[in-house]
């Protein structure tokens, strides 16, 4: 088995201003972010030789503002979902094709689409198949008067593909069949929301840090039964960015460099719910490759940052990673107590994207590398953390990362 991560790290990391319709140009953000991260691994951009990024900012576009001549490196590793640039950057440098490779996420939360495929190729299907759905949906003929055709008997993938826009509507049904398969309750997905509100009060770039109570959450709006405004991430602009170098320049790092111990990928398998063991996702079959190819088990992770695009997707990941067993998701968080920055299982503890904000995954891996150096400030993790995981995505892909001081 090849374990070409084993031989890398994260060497470099940066973010930008974050805020909700800053107005802030994608580029400007970018460059804050990656500027940070370069030198935050002690290099100058004439020493990055590689560019990984997932939509918004074109790499081309960075790389000529930066003043850099660097190779895309977005290819070699297509199925890590949302963190296919990362393993894909690993890859390079692994086999000596970079030696530092800059890779960086920028959302803006008006006007902003993610165009590219999880591989950052354009708009065309990574190598695994399934299709890129994160992409915009294709236009649909019409019928007369404009009216787009329904399909009542028609193939169920193809109807709600063409009908349920929006990801509320995919992940309320797992978490429906997640409820009644498992007893798991509102009240539980509400403890997930509150821990994350009460670590985001302790991150000065979070976007929601005023207290929350179970009534708070109970009492938000509905969105997509039964999940309410509060089960919901929080869309913002910012930029995030980190610097991927091989294993040889740790020794040079100014800051703690981080390992990265074991990954895994999972993309297109089974669709939204063709999976014969819904309502998992492909969080299981990620979480079972990034097992396989380490000696380190679960009980040996001190800190976890796990995507809470839905709280119910950071349910799926904890039973995915094996830190309960399937079901038990719920009780594991209930009481917030477990899963406390002083618990068993410190989780999101920068916020998350439910009150941090919605970065797609690279804010979670910017906080578990904070952690594991020992800068995350008041939200610290009071024992040092030694091994961290990092998770992102939710329904049919799906990415993770775990990594070592």
């Amino acid at each position: 088995m090849e374990l070409f991560e084993k031989n890398t790290v994260i060497s470099g990391l940066g973010i930008s201003r974050i805020g909700r319709r800053t107005g802030i140009p994608g580029l400007e953000l970018t460059l804050e972010a990656t500027r940070s991260a370069i030198a935050d691994a002690g290099l100058t951009a004439a020493d990055i030789d590689g560019i990984a990024t997932l939509g918004e900012t074109p790499a081309t576009e960075a790389a000529a503002a930066l003043g850099i001549e660097a190779a895309d490196c977005s290819f070699g590793f297509d199925t890590g979902g949302l963190l296919t640039p990362v393993m894909s950057a690993a890859r390079a440098v692994a086999e000596r094709r970079a030696r530092h490779v800059l890779v960086y996420r920028t959302v803006q939360m008006l006007g902003g689409t993610m165009t590219q495929s999880p591989s950052g190729g354009g708009t065309q299907s990574p190598s695994g198949g399934g299709g890129n759905p994160l992409a915009d949906p294709p236009e649909e003929p019409r019928a007369p008067g404009g009216r787009r055709p329904v399909k009542p008997f028609g193939d169920m993938d193809e109807l709600l593909a063409a009908h349920a826009y929006s990801a509320a509507n995919w992940l309320a049904m797992h978490c429906r069949r997640h409820m009644e398969l498992y007893g798991t309750t509102k009240e539980q997905l509400g403890w997930l929301a509150i821990n994350t509100r009460r670590n985001a009060g302790l991150n000065p770039l979070a976007t929601f840090r005023d207290p929350m109570t179970m009534a708070d959450y109970l009492a938000a709006r509905p969105v997509s039964t039964p999940f309410g405004l509060f089960d919901c991430d929080v869309p913002v602009d910012g930029s995030i960015a980190l610097v991927v170098s091989h294993a040889d320049h740790a020794a040079d790092c100014p800051n703690p460099a981080v390992r990265i111990e074991a990954l895994g990928g999972s993309y297109g398998s089974g669709g939204w719910f063709h999976r014969p063991d819904y309502p998992k996702m492909a969080s299981a079959d990620a979480a079972k490759q990034l097992w396989s190819r380490t000696d380190l088990r679960p009980a040996d992770v001190d800190v976890a940052e796990l995507y809470d695009g839905f709280t119910f997707l950071t349910f799926a990941w904890l039973e995915a990673l094996g830190f309960c067993g399937d079901g038990e998701a719920g009780p594991f968080v209930e009481g917030a107590t477990r899963i406390a920055l002083d618990g068993e299982l410190p989780l999101n503890t920068y916020g998350g994207q439910l009150s941090a904000g919605r970065m797609h995954g690279y804010w979670l891996l910017h906080e578990a590398c904070l952690q594991l150096r020992g800068q995350a400030g008041e939200r610290q993790v009071p024992r040092r953390p030694e091994v961290a995981v990092a998770a992102a995505g939710g329904g049919p892909i799906a990415g993770c990362l775990l990594l070592t001081r």
